[in-house]
């Protein structure tokens, strides 16, 4: 198997689609033939009921156990935690419990590569990892960079959900100086599109300009959609809720744009080493 890519997908500002994003893009690797975990890293555990868990204080495994043996050097086993569902894609999943994290995270020995040495040892095991961040840059989120090779912001196409971007960024650029210096922005995503307004092409415009000519800006956009959120309610991905549906095509279209986004980085890569 290659390189496993992990992308975390991260916005301090709630509401904008990172859970919907998380599972629908994985859906859509996986439906392009990659396997692909799912890691919800959000005590609300969103992530978590989108797939279909009602009852996730019972699930005896969580993101929260294997990080806690990690930080009390209990030895780790990550594919205790796995979940499978039915559309062909695994998930780590969560509880309230997370919430207890952050603060225990304070102080503990390398904090910021918890989650990372939870779960490195899956990584050959999969294509991509795909990280569900909580809507926050609090320690959990940093360890989530602290995992990623990449991180996806999904934007809302309002106003203030554009404004909080440069907070989001310098504490990504942060993490890239002072503890992952793997980490890149692999796309901004505007999410929840309406382009009958013209405030949404404003805003894609403004961060376009803003940050469009260091950062990569997905021609993707995920358009606002009442069938989008019916498939919460069931347990499915809108890849397979509503498989003809213009929301279904954009996460088909983002995955091509991550794989042809990572096919293009390989060959950069291989240039500059043949240049050397």
């Amino acid at each position: 198997m290659a390189k496993c890519e992990v992308i975390a997908i991260a916005n301090q500002k709630g509401g904008v689609g990172k859970t919907t994003t998380t599972f629908n893009l994985g859906v859509a690797l996986v439906q392009n033939g990659k396997k692909v975990l799912l890691v919800d890293a959000d005590p609300q555990g969103d992530l978590t009921t989108y797939i279909g868990i009602h009852n996730a204080e019972n699930i005896e495994t969580t993101l929260y156990t294997l990080m806690g043996r990690t930080m009390n050097d209990i030895d780790v086993n990550p594919k205790e935690a796995i979940l499978h569902h039915d559309e062909g894609i695994d998930i780590i999943p969560t509880n309230l419990e997370l919430a207890s994290m952050e603060m225990s995270l304070v102080n503990a020995m390398s904090r910021e590569f918890t989650m990372r040495n939870s779960i490195k040892d899956l990584k050959k095991d999969y294509d991509y990892i795909l990280i569900d961040c909580m809507p926050s840059l609090g320690m959990l989120t940093i360890n989530a960079l602290a995992c990623a090779d990449k991180v996806i912001i999904p934007v809302q196409s309002e106003f203030l959900a554009a404004k909080d971007m440069n907070h989001l960024m310098t504490t990504v650029l942060k993490v890239k100086k002072q503890i992952n210096p793997d980490l890149n922005v692999g796309g901004i995503l505007m999410t929840i599109v309406d382009d009958r307004r013209n405030l949404s092409k404003e805003i894609h415009e403004e961060l376009k300009s803003t940050y469009g000519k260091v950062f990569k800006m997905f021609k993707t956009k995920i358009p606002r959609s009442v069938k989008a959120a019916e498939s919460t309610r069931v347990g499915k991905s809108i890849l397979s809720y509503d498989k003809n549906g213009k929301v279904a095509k954009s996460f088909l279209e983002l995955a091509k744009e991550v794989l042809d986004y990572e096919r293009e980085s390989k060959t950069r890569n291989k240039d500059v080493i043949q240049c050397r």
